[in-house]
């Protein structure tokens, strides 16, 4: 048999890898139009930014390693640009001498990717305009930074791309701004944890331009100049266009290949295309989302390793199946982690799935262990049954660790229950007796099992029918408040209900949540009808510091790592 794989990195060489393990005899062909097979392309930032120093660090097997280990005959500076489904053909370009043969198949594996979009303003071709998606644009990015004296930057884009670019560049001592279109970094966060991250950012130095588009990018003499929507310039020395990607399926289109959402590539649970003998993987190809069930568009290398893997195996008669993606992500922002699993609240309400969320406050680790840090996590529920629809953490330590959890539960369609059964390790280094993954259980099982009722921050109204109930300390109080709350700190609830009107619903809030459910527990018990405010103060400060940044481009007080 006889294989030819368009694309290498992580579907195509994945791809080419498997199959050599499974058929010592076939005939493997793998045409790549870029000089680098399989790359780490996710580490690309890092370069630049100097935390990766050896190019060669980000190249993971070259032509010659492969063609070594797996003999396969890897054909780079070559570009397939027609598909002949009829003949099972393709037609091959050589980049460097021009000349075009043509190659038979009897399987065609399709491994594209994605292409970094690049929207149509004036200026966006200017020598010192850059997108980041392959080695060739890392290496061009490096190159112009280490000739040029770079003091400014501006990062069109808050996405992973721009928010790992904005931390790299500022890292090298660069002045930062990202301008992001829409109100909030980050799509797979919810509004209240991106606030988090965004406050974290202004706290680390860089400007940040939410609902604000890039119009166009002019020169002034020797300066250049990115004008935004509201009229305001902003001079810089480069432009990092980290706006998104597309499918590149131009190949398959022309063939007469299905497409599907934004013209990524339809396949099915063994990744075939609608025409027989043809397959695609990766960031070209539209998905089922794990949970939904819908199709989808996720751009990530796990996914496109596990599809590489599942082509190769139904060619050779291996009944794998695709099961979906969830979108499992994680990210590093200066000491930061921010990481996401799952459905977020938009996705959960687009697919009308009733819903709830816990949100929580908890240490990294045992906090009478020296440098435990906070952490917030978020976890979308099925109001029917607890089952874990998705969750997003963000914190200073044991994020990934946590996301993990999740994904794999939800990935096992595990409950809140399953959760607060988990048997994880525990030393006071790393976590605690009560790890957060089972906290965020318990939380969700007292919601479902009515022992306390919630309500979330944007919910809560000043108003006749209900009292605002502060129980934390007299400090943590005059640090800051909910407006016109009540203020009853937890250990003298009991000696003054008679402060309480009973006729009222109490609406009960501490720092992160745990007092404000004790607090809840008693005034239930005493016939008071009682809701505590999910995530507590710490999330309320986060979104109202966010409020006031944005409005007034002061950087906020408060950020507390501890």
């Amino acid at each position: 048999m006889k294989v030819v794989i368009v694309g290498g990195v992580a579907g195509g060489a994945t791809a080419a890898a498997r199959l050599r393990r499974l058929d010592e005899q076939m005939e493997i062909i793998m045409v790549e139009r870029s000089d680098y097979i399989s790359y780490a392309n996710c580490g690309l930032p890092y370069y630049i930014g100097g935390s990766i120093e050896d190019e060669k660090a980000l190249t993971l097997q070259t032509p010659e390693s492969f063609y070594h280990r797996f003999r396969i005959d890897v054909r780079t500076h070559q570009e397939v640009t027609k598909i002949n489904a009829l003949e099972k053909t393709v037609t091959i370009q050589n980049l460097e001498n021009h000349t075009t043969y043509v190659e038979s198949y009897d399987k065609l594996i399709l491994s594209p990717g994605a292409k970094a979009i690049l929207p149509p303003i004036d200026g966006v071709t200017h020598d010192n305009v850059f997108t980041l998606r392959t080695v060739e644009d890392t290496f061009k990015i490096h190159d112009y930074i280490q000739n040029h004296e770079v003091k400014k930057a501006v990062v069109v884009g808050a996405g992973f791309i721009g928010l790992e670019m904005a931390e790299n560049l500022k890292e090298k001592g660069m002045d930062v701004t990202v301008v992001q279109l829409l109100d909030q970094i980050m799509t797979p966060l919810d509004k209240d944890m991106a606030a988090i991250v965004q406050n974290y950012l202004k706290h680390q130095g860089i400007e940040l331009l939410l609902e604000t588009s890039l119009t166009k990018i002019i020169k002034k003499d020797e300066d250049t100049w990115a004008v935004l929507d509201n009229h305001k310039e902003i001079a810089c020395d480069m432009i990092l266009m980290a706006v998104g990607v597309q499918p590149d399926s131009q190949l398959a289109k022309t063939a007469g290949i299905a497409l599907g959402i934004k013209g990524a590539i339809k396949v099915n649970a063994h990744m075939q295309t609608n025409i027989e003998d043809i397959y695609a993987v990766g960031d070209a190809v539209e998905v089922k989302h794990f949970i939904t069930q819908k199709d989808t568009l996720i751009s990530l290398a796990g996914p496109a390793n596990k599809q590489g893997r599942i082509a190769a195996d139904h060619i050779c008669g291996i009944n794998s199946r695709y099961k979906g993606s969830q979108g499992s992500s994680i990210l590093k922002l200066f000491d930061m982690q921010i990481a996401a699993t799952g459905l977020n609240e938009k996705e959960a309400q687009t697919a009308d799935i009733d819903y709830d969320y816990a949100i929580i406050t908890s240490a990294s680790h045992a906090t009478y262990y020296p440098e435990a840090k906070n952490m917030y996590l978020k976890v979308l529920f099925d109001k029917a049954d607890g089952t874990i629809l998705g969750g997003q953490i963000v914190g200073y330590d044991g994020v990934d660790k946590r996301i993990d959890v999740l994904a794999t539960a939800i990935r096992a369609k595990m409950t809140a229950y399953d959760l607060t059964e988990l048997d994880l390790a525990y030393a006071p280094p790393f976590s605690s007796a009560k790890d957060p993954m089972n906290m965020i259980g318990f939380v969700i099982e007292n919601i479902l099992t009515d022992k306390v009722k919630q309500i979330h921050w944007s919910d809560v109204k000043d108003d006749e029918k209900a009292i605002i109930l502060d129980t934390r300390t007299q400090l943590e109080y005059q640090r800051g408040h909910f407006p016109n709350a009540l203020h009853i700190p937890l250990d003298e609830l009991r000696e003054r209900l008679i402060d309480l009107d009973q006729d009222k619903e109490i609406q009960v809030y501490c720092q992160s949540g745990l007092r404000s459910y004790l607090a809840c527990r008693i005034l239930s018990q005493h016939g008071y009808v009682c809701k505590n405010i999910a995530g507590g103060y710490g999330i309320y400060q986060q979104i109202e510091e966010n409020k006031v940044m944005q409005s007034t481009g002061m950087r906020p007080c408060g950020i507390d790592e501890k």
